[in-house]
């Protein structure tokens, strides 16, 4: 054995209470796994394959998508996005006050706490319900679903909000408190300037997200293009909800695309 393999020091060993430990989590998520897969009907997979031919039948509308009304999924599609976009907006307007008053390094417990409880309670709440709800109270429309992701969303992006500013640097806020600023003052100049790109990161990608939940909101009534999704696989019209779905890749894939430019312009 030379001089340097000598020195080379031993793997740190981890204590045997935290081993044991990580061996109880990861045992126990396998265990789960395992007595799930009868739940979740894993055993049915082989359908897959034993009952091609409906997956046939399904697929060959895909092959041979219908044209001919293409200018009526295009302006239903542009409602999702209007949808989606008027729903982020006024989720980034709800998650602004609320996540700065959710950070442990701006608000005290007695505020942050409940604010964090009602964040939590925007979130839980499945998209879908919160648009049944709204269908409930104002009808059917492009209106419920609007508000379904104000909420959700504003839920998402107040707690994504939160932890960002839990993370700035605490000095520029104490370089403005010294000048004796107000606390509204230490919060302009001291800490929106630091969690402003990356704010502006996450409203973009909950934009892409919303854009995607619009769709799924269609289905309920709540306006755009799930609609007519819903309409065609009733009718057996594959053709037509093959254009659909390209119209809908389509447009996903330029919002991801004006997404990403955005984003490289905040670096």
């Amino acid at each position: 054995m030379t001089d340097e393999t000598a020195k080379i020091p031993a793997p740190p060993s981890r204590p045997l209470t935290q081993r044991l430990l990580d061996l109880l989590v990861w045992g126990g998520i396998a265990i789960l796994l395992l007595v799930s897969i009868e739940p979740v009907q894993l055993n049915r997979l082989p359908l897959l394959f034993s009952k091609s031919s409906n997956m046939h039948e399904f697929l060959m509308g895909f092959v041979h998508p219908d044209y001919g009304d293409w200018r009526t999924y295009v302006a239903a599609m542009w409602m999702t996005v209007e949808i989606a976009l008027w729903g982020t907006l006024l989720a980034i307007i709800v998650a602004l006050p609320l996540g700065l008053l959710a950070a442990k390094n701006v608000t005290p417990p007695w505020i942050r706490h409940p604010v964090r409880r009602l964040l939590d309670l925007m979130r839980a709440l499945p998209v879908l319900v919160i648009g049944i709800m709204f269908i409930v109270a104002v009808g059917v429309g492009p209106l419920p679903g609007v508000l379904a992701l104000a909420i959700n969303t504003g839920g998402v992006l107040g707690k994504l909000f939160s932890e960002a500013v839990e993370t700035i640097d605490p000095r520029p806020v104490e370089g403005v408190r010294a000048t004796g600023a107000t606390p509204l003052q230490q919060i302009v100049w001291g800490v929106i300037p630091q969690v402003a790109p990356l704010w502006t990161s996450y409203a973009l990608y909950r934009f892409e997200s919303s854009a995607r939940d619009a769709t799924v909101l269609g289905l309920i009534g709540a306006g755009g293009i799930g609609q007519l999704i819903m309409d065609s696989l009733n009718g057996f019209k594959f053709d037509e909800t093959a254009m659909i779905v390209i119209v809908i890749i389509v447009a996903v894939s330029l919002i991801d695309l004006l997404s990403q430019v955005m984003r490289s312009r905040l670096i």
